[in-house]
């Protein structure tokens, strides 16, 4: 397949021409687009070097699979037009995720969805970290309440975001000054920022309502009652999730690591005896969602359950769920 990796200079390009390598995608040809000032540079990639290009419809109309890891205003203008030209687009931004007409996947949950739709919209990658293991245990045992708080990566922000972590750390640690900020609304090295996105009326922040809307759309649960805190914490990869559920039937944390020990997708790491549960540098990389710290939640009583989660927010929050979602597509 000609593929198209639209934003390839990001921390979620790079992180999809890696994954389609990794997993053997059949690319028979590799184009890079990024802004006007990266045209003409070239990157290294496992296919050798190849050099970015200016995106245009034209210059992009020969592809059969476009990957976007851009903005959302860019996916707006854009990828619609890219399907109607027939290119199969996954669009990782969050322009189309609640459109009715364009399908928002994680592969492991409700891959059918995808159907025979040329444009499909990569979730948020704490949704996608959350649902790959919320899917089995409401299956298993229904689902009611949903309370999350979330521990998500510098690189929820991009290269930006990491970079900047890094040099301000770098300051405090070395030069002793005080940690500054430009991509984060404070100093987030030594720091935690209860803050991910803007807030709206209702108090939450954006990030904070995409959970809750984007679960409810994937799962096929629209009266699904989320609550989502979301927060940034000085690590570099993996978001963490916190979870409390209510559940419609009675469910046992034996009951629960069964359902999620052969759910597709997850990662069983669930032995506080031995100090084994998910945590950011063992997920680190990892394409599966780390899922432990499994135990009955007494405020719901026999419904009740807490776990916590683990995933790399590169990958199955990000390019690896959208290559899953192009190998879908590509057998439909």
């Amino acid at each position: 397949m000609r593929v198209g990796v639209i934003g390839a200079t990001g921390a979620v390009g790079k992180e999809l021409v890696e994954v389609l390598a990794k997993r053997r995608f059949p690319v028979t040809e590799l184009r890079l687009f990024a802004s006007t000032r990266s045209a003409g540079t070239k990157q290294k990639t496992p296919w050798g070097e190849v050099q970015i290009e200016a995106y245009s419809l034209e210059a992009a109309r020969g592809l059969d699979l476009a990957l976007l890891a851009v903005s959302g205003d860019f996916a707006k203008a854009h990828a619609r037009a890219l399907a109607a030209a027939g290119v199969a687009v996954v669009d990782n931004s969050s322009a189309l995720r609640l459109e009715e007409d364009v399908p928002l996947v994680v592969p492991e949950v409700n891959a059918a969805a995808i159907g025979r739709s040329r444009l499909i919209a990569n979730p948020n990658c704490t949704t996608a970290i959350l649902v790959v293991a919320l899917e089995p245990l409401r299956r298993a045992f229904g689902l009611k309440r949903v309370i999350v708080s979330t521990y998500q990566a510098a690189s929820g922000a991009g290269a930006e975001g990491m970079a900047e972590l890094e040099r301000e750390t770098r300051r405090v640690l070395l030069e002793g000054g005080p940690a500054g900020h430009e991509v984060f609304a404070h100093p987030l090295a030594f720091n935690v920022i209860p803050q991910i996105d803007s807030f709206q009326p209702n108090g939450y922040t954006r990030e904070e309502m995409k959970v809750a809307w984007e679960s409810r759309k994937i799962m096929g649960a629209p009266d699904l009652l989320i609550s989502c805190t979301a927060v940034r914490i000085p690590t570099f990869r993996v978001h963490a999730e916190a979870v409390t559920i209510e559940t419609e039937r009675p469910v046992t944390p034996e009951a629960a690591r069964e359902a999620l020990a052969g759910a597709p997708g997850v990662k069983l790491v669930d032995d506080p005896a031995t100090q084994l549960y998910p945590m950011p540098i063992t997920a680190t990389g990892q394409d599966d969602v780390e899922a432990g710290r499994i135990r009955a939640n007494p405020v719901f009583g026999d419904c009740g359950l807490d776990l916590f989660l683990c995933g790399d927010q590169l990958l199955k929050g990000a390019a690896l769920n959208a290559v899953q979602i192009a190998e879908r597509m590509r057998l439909q």
